[in-house]
């Protein structure tokens, strides 16, 4: 059985936003649970629009 994954937060460096992965991103159509390195490749930042390159994870 392998170990859960660790659940970490991700910002984007342009406006700020916090992609939480406990809850999601109801505006994206993103369940509560999914981790960062799963969301879809053309997922945006629900905020400003930045891509996944954008953010950088707080740990």
């Amino acid at each position: 059985m392998s170990e859960p994954k660790e659940m970490y937060q991700c910002q984007t460096t342009n406006c700020g936003f916090i992609y939480d992965p406990d809850r999601g991103d109801r505006k994206g159509k993103i369940k509560k649970g999914i981790q960062f390195e799963d969301l879809p490749e053309d997922w945006k930042c629900p905020i400003c629009g930045a891509t996944t390159k954008a953010f950088k994870c707080l740990g």
